[in-house]
């Protein structure tokens, strides 16, 4: 539904793309991870036609995004980072009014309005000024803005930014029911917890290029092993711990004094589990935790980036 091929996009001297890949299929959640100034937002704005590549060329829905521009526009919708409702008028006046800007037709924006404020739990607040919604609401509203031409491909420009918990909650479950109902949707997100918990695929970015893609779990599979980790009451007795880890384990132990934590990278998870557990208990070690676990989105990005920046 989306593809890239070899965007490259300089504003003077900065280079925000240097060749761009990016291959999105129908129906999915396709996360794109950067970190600030990687070229997010510039490869999004290409894809949504807002903006030119240097080189390189990108189709969305079908449609060359510089030669078919207009055909396009008609296929996606886009929430930026900043919410694009009036806060002055209802939700449903924005919505209707957001409709008539799309050239619906007067009635016909009416029904979408009412059908999406059902369709994101906003009924109750629809005759409501927007500056009283909650960030949550207002962002959901946000959304639906973007859905109003039942647009096939939908981008999402860190939608959740400045959102608490409990509203970033609300917009994945938003988000969740798109994808299931089989809108594609390319977010852009800084928050790596979001991207593992929404997208299938996912794309890292830095200094204008994908240097990884994958599923979440494939992108922990590339950074290494799982590792064995184990907490113990007794701080004096790390280095113990350490020595029978590098023994059991299949790398160099760390120690964290003050987490009072020594890990260690295993191969096979279950018979190093077994086996530290056992000599722990023999040696009378006393664990408060003890646990194997796969490297963590967080550490891949950063393992990336740093890698590419090298």
């Amino acid at each position: 539904m989306i593809t890239a091929e070899g965007l490259t996009r300089r504003f003077g001297p900065t280079t925000a793309l240097n060749g761009f890949d990016l291959e999105v299929p129908a129906g999915t959640v396709h996360g794109l991870l950067g970190p600030n100034g990687a070229g997010k937002t510039t490869a999004v704005r290409i894809l949504t036609t807002l903006l030119r590549p240097d080189a390189g060329r990108a189709r969305v829905a079908g449609h060359d995004c510089v030669r078919e521009a207009g055909r396009v526009r008609a296929r996606i919708g886009l929430v930026g980072q900043q919410a694009a409702v009036d806060e002055q008028l209802s939700g449903r006046q924005n919505l209707e009014m957001f409709g008539r800007l799309h050239h619906l037709a007067a009635a016909h924006a009416r029904r979408r309005a009412a059908d999406l404020l059902d369709r994101f739990d906003l009924t109750e607040a629809a005759d409501r000024p927007a500056g009283r919604y909650s960030g949550g609401m207002r962002r959901r509203l946000d959304l639906a803005t973007g859905l109003l031409t039942d647009p096939a491909v939908l981008f999402l420009d860190e939608p959740t930014t400045g959102l608490d918990p409990r509203a970033r909650t609300e917009v994945w479950r938003t988000i969740r029911a798109l994808a299931a109902g089989g809108t594609t949707v390319l977010l852009t997100t800084q928050y790596l917890e979001e991207a593992d918990q929404l997208a299938d695929a996912l794309a890292v970015i830095d200094h204008g290029r994908v240097v990884a893609a994958g599923t979440a779990d494939e992108l922990k599979g590339r950074l290494g092993q799982d590792h064995l980790d184990v907490v113990v009451r007794d701080p004096g007795r790390l280095d113990e711990v350490a020595a029978l880890l590098a023994r059991a384990g299949d790398g160099e132990p760390r120690v964290d004094p003050d987490r009072r934590l020594a890990g260690v990278p295993v191969r096979d998870r279950v018979a190093a589990l077994t086996e530290v557990a056992r000599q722990l208990a023999e040696r009378g070690v006393e664990a408060e935790d003890i646990g194997v676990r796969r490297p963590t989105l967080d550490e891949v990005f950063l393992a990336l980036t740093v890698r590419s920046a090298a």
